[in-house]
């Protein structure tokens, strides 16, 4: 009588303790697959919150650290007995018996007596593993011939600073920004990026100064990706807005440096994994972004046009930011030049 496969046995684990080799339990709960590698992702506390779990064959799986996941008991016995074993072979031996059946001395079994001449007494068999795909190169900052695209500076960055002041003496905003960056420009500070991004959207968007807000969001343009999201961000909406003005002044080849630039950060990851989960958020975001419509209205319906004026400030940096990117799949480039121009229409006015 044939006995049907017993059903495999899976023991609880937390997430945060997989390794490469275990087989998990899919959330199927029909199918298992092996863990070929494990990423763990922390938060910003630096506690593990994320793990990544690259699965043999493709695909992978994103499990919160702190989740039980079921993988197979035996492949946790097996993975625990090579470890016992210090990396020494396997070697099968059978005990040898006298006459009585006594139990002597292990010999090394009679591979003769074996149907496939002894290639059932093999040590275990582990495949080879598969071949680490190349690492590509991290973008590390512009390249020359981009940097070519955009005017060298002139004098030194508190120079711009103070040149940019003096074509607007009458304007508050722009005296109290130049006053604290005249101090000194560090681009390690994010203090000091911010000054520097609002005084560049201050010289467009109120004053409609093209010339001098290049020259200052150009203080921001060239510095790289360093990692840090926070000094970052002052330097994706200088890259946005500069972006708009070029192509508003007809300079297509320099706007799209600008949005390269922008870009670069997303070509950063190595791992193909991250990569395609990175890319999924980065299109949800494009698709779904913040405009701040509820707060809009809501400043409106309360006859608070300077917080109104604020949100709009807000709505119009998303617009620019979706507009570097060329658009998204729900809102297209020349929608967002209209909807650019109504914004920057009625925060000037």
């Amino acid at each position: 009588m044939t006995h049907p496969p017993a059903a495999p046995n899976y023991i609880e684990q937390q997430a945060g303790s997989l390794q490469s080799g275990d087989h998990l339990l899919l959330p199927d709960g029909n199918r298992s697959a092996e863990i070929q590698r494990v990423d763990v992702e922390t938060d910003d506390f630096g506690t593990p919150a994320m793990v990544l779990a690259t699965l043999t064959g493709g695909g992978g799986l994103r499990i919160a650290a702190a989740s039980t996941v079921l993988i197979l008991e035996a492949a946790a016995e097996a993975e625990g007995t090579q470890s016992d074993d210090a990396g020494s072979p396997v070697q099968l031996v059978e005990p040898a018996t006298d006459g009585d059946g006594a139990r002597g001395d292990t010999v090394e079994p009679d591979k003769s007596r074996e149907p496939d001449g002894g290639a059932a007494a093999a040590a275990v068999v582990v495949p080879p593993l598969p071949p680490v795909p190349p690492v590509p190169p991290v973008v590390s900052g512009p390249s020359e011939e981009d940097l070519a695209l955009i005017p060298a500076l002139e004098g030194t960055q508190e120079s711009v600073v103070e040149a940019a002041a003096a074509a607007h003496p009458k304007s508050v905003g722009v005296l109290l920004l130049s006053e604290r960056l005249a101090k000194g420009i560090n681009t390690k500070s994010g203090s000091c990026l911010k000054d520097l991004n609002d005084l560049a959207q201050e010289l467009f968007i109120i004053l409609k100064d093209a010339k001098n807000a290049l020259a200052v969001a150009d203080l921001l343009n060239v510095l790289p990706f360093d990692g840090n999201r926070g000094r970052w961000s002052s330097v994706e909406a200088s890259l946005a807005l500069s972006s708009y003005i070029c192509r508003q002044l007809g300079q297509e080849e320099r706007a799209a440096v600008y949005e390269k630039f922008l870009r670069a950060p997303d070509a950063m990851e190595t791992d193909p994994f991250k990569a395609r989960i990175n890319a999924k958020v980065r299109q949800r975001s494009l698709n779904e972004p913040n405009l701040y419509d509820k707060e809009i209205f809501r400043s409106m319906d309360n006859s608070n046009p300077d917080a109104e004026r604020e949100w709009r400030l807000l709505r119009l940096e998303a617009l620019l930011f979706l507009r570097a990117h060329g658009g998204s799949e729900t809102i297209g480039a020349p929608e967002l030049d209209r909807r650019i121009g109504n914004e920057l229409e009625s925060v000037r006015s």
